[in-house]
């Protein structure tokens, strides 16, 4: 199997039953995304193939054969500085424990490449997937908001 990682080409054989979180995790070394509930219930292992969000413990990893994956550690830039996202989720204490953290930042990136100005309801029905057992979502809520507008502001 071959996919593009973040960038990066790799080439793995993998057991027909492997599925993509633990490629990413065990055979990739990429841990940010988490190994939740496996049963897409939590959105811990949110990751996005060929830009869409995806739930990595639902995918078998040989269905990404030829695919782009990108998980946390792909939003940061080339001298490991924090991405976008990643800042406004720091700026905002839009975390507690961080075990959901990574799946919910990979989300709400998918969110702002889908719809890029989104409302708070936008926003919330685009988290619905993604549970937080230590926030109330309001600051998370609230740091996507913050990136929906510096991208604006960017552009």
């Amino acid at each position: 199997m071959t996919i593009t990682v973040n960038g990066e080409k790799t080439s793995h054989e993998v057991e027909d039953r492997t599925l993509l979180v633990h490629h990413l995790r065990d055979v990739v070394g990429l841990t940010a995304t988490n190994v939740g509930c496996d049963t897409s219930t939590c959105g811990a292992c949110t990751v996005l193939v060929n830009g869409e969000s995806v739930k990595s413990c639902t995918v078998l990893a040989a269905q990404v054969d030829g695919d782009e994956v990108q998980t946390l550690e792909g939003l940061a830039g080339e001298n490991g500085e924090l991405g976008p996202m990643q800042s406004a989720f720091r700026e905002h204490h839009a975390l507690q424990c961080g075990f959901c953290t990574p799946g919910m930042v990979m989300a709400a990136t998918s969110l702002l490449r889908e719809n890029p100005h989104p409302t708070e309801e936008e926003v919330r029905a685009a988290l619905k997937g993604n549970l937080c057992r230590c926030t109330g979502y309001h600051n998370i809520v609230q740091a996507i908001m913050s990136a929906a507008e510096s991208a604006e502001g960017a552009r």
